[in-house]
């Protein structure tokens, strides 16, 4: 006797007993093959910066700070896995990453302080002043030309280091890595809006600290 038709009907492979897989691009949870991550992939991406980079601006990723804000309180528990804090500053719409760490227990440590040359100092800490000036006065954003920068780090030079050409490049170097940190953003050749960011790398403390340690440092090689 025949069986009764159900009235489906059946593809050449489900016959055979074989199911055809859904495509990986038709699996909305899975990003990529054997993906056992939980997050979206536009939140993967911004935890993915904020492990790579050491700010987040607002005003230069504005979709990955949108994102960063919906999302924040599961990427902190990420990094806190890892333990690193996750620092958000909303005034500066900037955000960052900080090492934990403890006297109480033994903390791996991630993120190692990369320290800043002579040059960059010097730089950072003209920044620095140029922005508090600004604020100071009211204004809302604060300029600088590379020419300035590099006179200023040419007064801390020894007076018998006749190497200009080296010096410049020792600025221009500088200038180039706050401009990757996200200090500094160029708005024409040679030309830099200096960005809040400075705030948060140098404290007015640190700021003071340094001032009087450069003022000291220039007095004796005169």
């Amino acid at each position: 006797m025949s069986e009764p038709d159900s009235g489906r009907e059946w593809s050449d492979d489900t016959a055979a007993g074989f199911i055809v897989p859904i495509s990986m691009e038709d699996d909305p949870t899975e990003l990529f093959a054997g993906d056992a991550g939980t997050l979206d992939a536009d939140v993967r991406r911004v935890l993915v910066q904020l492990l790579r980079r050491k700010f987040l601006l607002a005003e230069k990723n504005a979709a990955q700070w949108r994102t960063l804000l919906e999302n924040q309180q599961i990427l902190e528990s990420r990094l806190h896995d890892l333990f690193v804090r996750l620092v958000v500053d909303h005034d500066r719409g900037v955000a960052y990453k900080q090492q934990v760490r403890s006297v109480e227990m033994d903390v791996p440590i991630l993120l190692k302080d990369d320290s800043y040359t002579r040059a960059e100092t010097l730089v950072l800490v003209h920044l620095r002043t140029i922005f508090q000036r600004e604020r100071g006065t009211g204004e809302t954003s604060a300029r600088v030309d590379v020419e300035e920068l590099e006179q200023t780090v040419l007064t801390y030079s020894d007076p018998n280091d006749h190497n200009l050409a080296r010096s410049q490049q020792e600025v221009r170097k500088a200038v180039e890595r706050l401009v990757t940190e996200g200090l500094l953003t160029e708005e024409s050749d040679g030309r830099y809006r200096i960005t809040p960011m400075v705030e948060v790398v140098l404290s007015t403390a640190k700021l003071t600290e340094l001032e009087q340690w450069l003022r000291e440092r220039n007095e004796a090689t005169t």
